[in-house]
């Protein structure tokens, strides 16, 4: 493709973008930092910026753009973006990771040059600590005067090489670190942990440091507001004294991921340490202005300064749109639930998988709650936050592994589906490095695909579909595309295990879905979810959009900590609201929980209304 001119160049997929948008968009001298509200459209600018500097040769071949989201589905999502906007030769060179992946592939590329006393065998085991993880260590190793909640912090921000000595946390640091490479027949590294051997890498390998400088000019952050110090840190030890131009997007009204160790002041730290520009958007294009109205009376309560959004989407429902609906008690609470949205399903209004229920916590908990009386209506729930193996559902159907297997099974599965024709052959050509001018490379992939497809359609009509075909059906599709050749292009696959880990969860996941399907496209339906309400946490929901929202236990038992002291818990409110695009409704049930009193006289004023059952 042909370079544009800056000046001609025009938006992607999309008519038109805001004109502060466009502002953040043209700006390629300086970082900037972009702040927008719920449904200002983040993922679609950030891909946007991406086609534009692409297009433009603002980011010339061979050079490449970063971009780290915090979410594995964030990521892909911003990659598929690039890649229907891009010609392939350019959305190749759009490099898409969540932050733990691409610390990971820093690791697994240039693990030979971490220092001897610190570089883990090509063998480890990447491990997700509990907390009682950390209280089995310090009871273990005697270090009394530290808990666990100071160990993980520690860990996740202390710089290697770590001194045995000084004080008793950093004692008990050190001592972490060796038992992990030592006490056990693996070493065994969290994520965090792999973030500090990279910036140890990074910082002792001038080499590897000059190779990102000349790789990435142009780095983009998703979620800034997210960025722990570690995450930061590593940004800075890796760009620090670049050319490298920053976009940084967020919203620091969702910030609710303190707790897991966000730094409070992420956009004045990144505005500050890059020289950013902050340029705010304005446009909601996920709600309907009588949602909007509401979601911003919340905003307002945690940021008093804040610009009121101009929404952008239309209201296609009649009715109510926002309430809190009042439960005696929580069988009460799941029958209406259930005959709600039964009721809804039947005349049209919303399809089962636009429908989410949303929980503070305890998904599984909630999910034992619902099920009878979901179930007697005839509606299934998917609690995403389950694990299948050692995975949960909501990760495992983000996986590049999944996506790849699920268009050959549904090209499989079906007479004709172009859709997952052509993304199979741009999952091929990725694969094999097929240049997209290579007529006869892109000849020959179809040519393979075609005779896969038939002769996959044979042997799916001579299986029949129920749980024990799962594991040979998903084999057959794995083996066409080839398991080495899965591991190789993508980092994240390179070791066994954390291959295994996603190939069981997908072959378990397949087996439950054949329980309830009747064909194998069926049961790729609900393998995806569709036709199914799904359940998660508040903190899994963030990025996500669904046409009606319910949030499960608006009382202060469910949500102790909402309290107008802790305003991380209205950020969370705040995300939960904004994931609706037509309807959000709370519950309250009175064998549960009390009123959140302070909350509902913030709501009800501006719109929310109360409805006793």
């Amino acid at each position: 493709m042909s370079r544009v001119y800056p000046e001609d160049w025009r938006p992607q997929g999309v008519e038109n973008l805001e004109p502060r948008a466009w502002q953040a968009l043209q700006q390629a001298e300086r970082s900037v930092l972009v702040t927008a509200g719920a449904g200002a459209g983040k993922t679609e600018f950030l891909a946007q910026k991406a086609t534009y500097l692409l297009q433009t040769g603002l980011c010339p071949a061979p050079r490449r753009i970063l971009a780290i989201s915090f979410k594995r589905d964030a990521a892909r999502n911003l990659a598929e973006r690039v890649a229907k906007r891009c010609p392939p030769e350019q959305a190749r060179r759009f490099n898409s990771y969540t932050f733990d992946a691409f610390t990971k592939s820093l690791l697994e590329r240039f693990r030979a040059a971490i220092p001897d006393a610190y570089r883990p065998p090509s063998d480890y085991r990447v491990v997700m600590p509990r907390r009682q993880d950390y209280h089995h260590f310090l009871d273990t190793h005697f270090f009394p005067g530290v808990n666990a909640n100071q160990l993980e912090k520690a860990i996740t921000r202390a710089r290697l090489p770590i001194a045995n000595e000084g004080s008793e946390l950093q004692r008990a640091v050190a001592t972490y670190w060796q038992s992990q490479y030592n006490d056990q027949e693996d070493v065994l590294l969290s994520f965090p942990m792999i973030n500090r051997l990279v910036e140890l890498l990074i910082r002792h390998n001038h080499e590897i440091l000059k190779a990102l400088h000349l790789s990435y000019p142009c780095v983009f952050l998703d979620e800034v507001q997210d960025t722990t110090y570690a995450q930061f840190q590593l940004l800075r030890t890796a760009f620090d004294g670049s050319e490298a131009i920053f976009t940084a997007v967020g919203d620091d009204k969702q910030r609710i991921m303190v707790w897991a160790g966000a730094m409070p002041d992420a956009f004045a730290q990144f505005e500050q340490r890059f020289a950013a520009q902050r340029i705010s958007l304005i446009c909601n294009w996920r709600s309907h202005e009588d949602l909007v109205r509401i979601q911003h009376v919340i905003a307002s309560r945690i940021d008093p300064h804040v610009e009121e959004p101009e929404a952008r989407a239309h209201r296609l429902v009649d009715g109510e749109v926002a309430a809190i609906w009042e439960f005696a008690t929580e069988e009460e609470e799941s029958d209406c639930l259930a005959q709600w949205i039964e009721s809804e399903v039947q005349v049209g209004h919303v399809e089962p998988h636009d429908v989410a229920i949303l929980v503070r916590m305890h998904a599984d908990q909630v999910e034992g709650k619902l099920f009878p009386a979901f179930a007697n209506r005839g509606l299934r729930i998917r609690n995403v936050a389950r694990n299948v193996g050692d995975i949960a559902i909501q990760d495992l159907l983000g996986e590049d592994l999944t996506k790849i297997l699920l268009r050959l099974m549904r090209l499989g599965s079906t007479d004709r589906s172009p859709e997952n024709w052509n993304a199979a052959l741009l999952d091929l050509q990725y694969l094999e490095a097929i240049d997209p001018a290579d007529e006869v490379g892109q000849q020959l992939l179809q040519g393979r695909l075609q005779k896969f497809v038939r002769e996959f359609r044979r042997t799916l009509r001579g299986l029949d579909p129920v749980p024990e075909a799962a594991a040979e059906a998903a084999q057959v599709a794995l083996d066409f595309i080839g398991g080495g050749v899965l591991r190789r292009a993508f980092p994240a696959y390179q070791r066994q295990p954390d291959f295994d880990r996603v190939w069981n969860g997908f072959t378990l996941l397949f087996q439950e879905s054949l329980q309830h399907a009747e064909t194998w496209s069926v049961a790729l339906d609900e393998f995806e979810g569709l036709g199914q309400v799904a359940l998660m946490t508040i903190h899994k929901s963030k990025g996500l959009e669904f046409h009606t929202i319910i949030f499960y236990g608006l009382d202060n038992q469910t949500w102790w900590s909402l309290t107008p002291n802790r305003p991380e818990e209205l950020n969370s409110f705040f995300v939960a609201f904004t994931r609706a695009k037509q309807r959000a409704f709370f519950t309250l049930c009175a064998e549960r929980g009390q009123p959140i009193a302070w909350l509902e006289r913030i709501l009800i004023p501006s719109g929310v209304q109360k409805v006793t059952f």
